[in-house]
Parts: structure tokens; C-alpha cells; sequence
């Protein structure tokens, strides 16, 4: 990258700042500017990310959800993808595709029980709407129960299975849909009826702040569906891929859900795409009219080649040891700033490097969310549960790295325990992130 000195990086900066400002998102430059974040992603390279004039640099610790699971950049992807667009383009979703079949028998493979088929597209959301149509394609009812606090999308379908502050300024949402607590069978229980289709689920709630539910939740959900004729959706948009230490996050809980969904990460970083996979008799749905659903850039066929490459790696047993030694270390360094914070910082939620720091109250999690990054962490508090701070760093940093990373963290909680008692209701940072 050829560096330009400070005066034209300022002006630079201006520039993209006016533009997005006035074509882009008024909003969200207003707000940034507000306090104090007008970063601007410039280059970026593993953990990494610098602002357009090389001003800051950011170590990731959210990824966008697990977009970056294996760092911005990663050549081995990089390289996969060069390579295919000697061949490929996006394809054509009205034929048949060696890229598609071969990416999703790959799928297929990794997946237990009978989780073998596999429709793709281009986006986590996309993914979601697809599995709820064939939830009620399939059982023939409307009914679909998801968890308060969780978080599936903004499309359609997919936001109607949220909360209601995602849609209700967008007027009326689609019908059908019913909440209930997360971690709660019983309440499940109480709403599963007759015309129930599908319960969705995240495995691990990350907007509702790294959620990790009981034990034996799971399993219970999964009894009540094959009680009562429902099918389990678990959304693994973020969960999956290694995250959790396990290359499916449900694996954790011994059980095998009706249909997953994945998304973000699978993409690399590169190419989006995501996918919903579904377990052998629901792929009938689409038999007597294959065309019935479609996606234009769905399993892109230049993107399938970056995916099957992120599963080859993710599902390495390497690979996922290197994942558990680095939330045993995460583990640690938190419980020696759990003591020397006590006043502020309570614990840890962690299921491998899918982990939530949770403060004293809700307006810790936005306040840390700041003086993070004015350390130079990238973290974001969880918008359900703003008492939590995700931590989300990609699966394959250093271990040497999480040293800088609680150098950092250490100043970024004294920053921000020196601000919190001066810190109204009315300053809490709304709103950072969707997710």
C-alpha cells in the first residue's frame, strides 16, 4: 500500500466522511463524529484494522458477528478466490452447478443425522426466510415460535422472528410469529400448539448477550418438537464454524436440529454467502416445483470455492484445538481483570471464543464499548442485553496476542470506571451496532 502524508490522508478522511454523510447514512456519521469514532476502515490484515489515514489501528474483537472467524484478508482464502475467477462467475441459478453440489455435499458431510441437503444464499436473513417457508411448507402450519431477545435479520420473515423494536417502525409485521424467553421449555410448552411449525433458535443467543443456555435446554426443545410434530430451526449464523470450539455450536448440547443455518463467516470475509441446510424429507417441499424458490447470486459459484475452503479449515482438528486453547487463555486473563475490576467487570459467558463480558449495569457495556476503543479494541455491547460486551476475536490470532489484548482491555475498564459515575441515561451509546 503506497502511504500519502498526513495533510492529503486529512483531506481524504473529510471527503469520505462528507460523502457517506450525504449519500450513505446521515445518521450513523452524525453519530459517530458525536463520540468520537470517526473511524474509517482503510487497510486491514488479520486481527487488524486501520483507519483510512493510518491514524488508528483496531484489534477486531467482534468480526462482525464471525464474518471474520479467520482474520480480514486471509491470503489461503484470497488465493481460492483468485484462482476461481479463472473459471467462475456467480453462476446461473436456474442450471445445475458442480460448485454448488460439490460445496454442498461438503455440507452434507460435516453435518450429523440426515442434514443433507443444502439451498443457499447470499445473506444470513435470506437464509432464515428460506427456512421458516419451508417450515410451513412442510407441516402445513403458520405458527413459529423464537426467542425474546434473539436475533435472526432484517429481512422479512427472518426480522418478523425478532424483536419488535427492529420493525415496528416499519409498520405492521408478518403474522404467525410468537415469542417466548430463551433458556425456557416451559414456555415453550405453552405456546406450541396445533398450527405451530417451527421453534428458531439461535444455539447462542449473541445479541441477547453470549446467552448460553442450560444443559439440558436443547434437548428438552427437541423433545417438544417431535412430541408435538414441530421442527427445530438452529440459527448458527454466528455460532458455527469453529466458534464455539466445536465446529457446530449444537454439538455442544447433543442434538440434532431439523434444518441450520449458516451464514457470515462461512462467506470468509471475501464472498458472501450463506446456507440453510436441510434434513433429507423436508427437501421434498421444493419436488414438485424445483423453481418454487430461487436466489439470483444464492451460492454464487466463485463464493463456493472460498466456502469449501473455510470448512476445510474450520473443521481441521487442529484447527479447533488452537480454538480451545485460546478460550482457556481468554479464560484466564478475564479472571485476573474480574479481580482487579470487581466493581464493574462480573464475569464471563464464554462457549469457546463465542464470549460476552458482563458488567455492573446496562449502561457498562456501551460505555466500555467506548473506552475500548479509544484503546484500540474493537468491541460492541450486546443491543438486547447492553450489560454484556461481546468479544468475538478471530479464531486463528496468536496466543501472544491476547496478552495486547488484556494490556488494552485493562485500560479500557479503568477508563471506563473512571467515567461511569458521571454517565447519565441519556448518554448511553444506542444503537452502535445491529448486532
Amino acid at each position: 500500500m503506497t502511504l500519502i502524508n498526513h495533510g492529503k490522508r486529512s483531506r481524504l478522511k473529510n471527503q469520505v466522511l462528507a460523502a457517506f454523510k450525504n449519500h450513505v447514512s446521515f445518521g450513523k456519521a452524525v453519530f459517530f463524529q458525536k463520540y468520537g469514532m470517526e473511524f474509517i476502515l482503510g487497510r486491514r490484515e488479520g486481527p487488524y484494522l486501520w483507519d483510512i489515514d493510518d491514524s488508528k489501528r483496531l484489534f477486531n474483537l467482534h468480526c462482525n458477528g464471525g464474518v471474520f472467524n479467520l482474520g480480514h484478508r486471509n491470503h489461503e482464502l484470497i488465493d481460492v478466490l483468485k484462482n476461481a475467477l479463472d473459471e467462475y462467475d456467480i453462476g446461473n441459478h436456474h442450471l445445475m452447478s458442480k460448485a454448488r453440489a460439490d460445496l454442498a455435499q461438503m455440507l452434507a458431510e460435516l453435518m450429523p443425522g440426515d442434514l443433507t441437503y443444502t439451498v443457499f444464499a447470499a445473506g444470513g436473513g435470506e437464509a432464515v426466510d428460506l427456512a421458516l417457508k419451508v417450515a410451513r411448507a412442510y407441516t402445513r402450519r403458520s405458527k413459529i415460535i423464537s426467542a425474546i431477545g434473539g436475533y435472526h435479520g432484517h429481512t422479512g420473515l427472518a426480522m418478523a422472528a425478532g424483536d419488535e423494536k427492529y420493525r415496528k417502525i416499519f409498520g405492521p409485521s408478518a403474522p404467525g410469529f410468537v415469542q417466548v424467553p430463551f433458556d425456557n421449555p416451559a414456555a415453550i410448552e405453552k405456546v406450541a400448539d396445533d398450527d405451530t411449525a417451527a421453534i428458531i433458535l439461535e444455539t447462542i443467543p449473541a445479541t441477547l448477550g453470549i446467552a448460553i443456555p442450560d444443559e439440558d435446554y436443547l434437548q428438552t426443545v427437541r423433545r417438544i418438537c417431535d412430541q408435538r410434530g414441530l421442527l427445530l430451526i438452529l440459527d448458527e449464523i454466528q455460532s458455527g464454524l469453529g466458534r464455539t470450539g466445536k465446529l457446530w455450536a449444537f454439538e455442544h448440547f447433543a442434538v440434532i436440529p431439523d434444518m441450520v443455518v449458516l451464514g457470515k463467516g462461512l462467506a470468509g470475509g471475501l464472498y458472501p454467502i450463506a446456507a440453510t441446510i436441510l434434513r433429507k424429507p423436508l427437501e421434498a417441499v421444493f419436488h414438485k416445483d424445483p423453481f418454487i424458490h430461487v436466489s439470483t447470486f444464492g451460492g454464487a459459484e466463485v463464493g463456493c470455492q472460498v466456502a469449501r475452503k473455510v470448512l476445510e479449515i474450520s473443521s481441521a482438528p487442529d484447527f479447533l484445538v488452537h480454538v480451545n486453547r485460546l478460550a482457556r487463555r481468554f479464560d484466564k486473563g478475564i479472571g485476573v481483570l474480574k479481580q482487579k475490576h470487581a466493581k464493574l467487570l462480573c464475569g464471563l459467558r464464554q462457549l469457546g471464543l463465542m464470549m460476552g463480558v458482563v458488567l455492573k449495569d446496562e449502561l457498562c457495556g456501551p460505555l466500555l464499548t467506548k473506552t475500548a476503543y479509544d484503546h484500540g479494541l474493537l468491541m460492541i455491547y450486546a443491543n438486547n442485553d447492553p450489560r454484556v460486551c461481546q468479544m468475538l476475536p478471530p479464531l486463528v490470532m496468536e496466543p501472544s496476542q491476547i496478552d495486547e489484548v488484556m494490556l488494552q482491555l485493562d485500560k479500557a475498564l479503568n477508563s471506563a470506571r473512571r467515567l461511569r459515575p458521571i454517565i447519565g441515561v441519556k448518554d448511553r451509546l444506542d444503537h452502535l451496532f445491529d448486532k
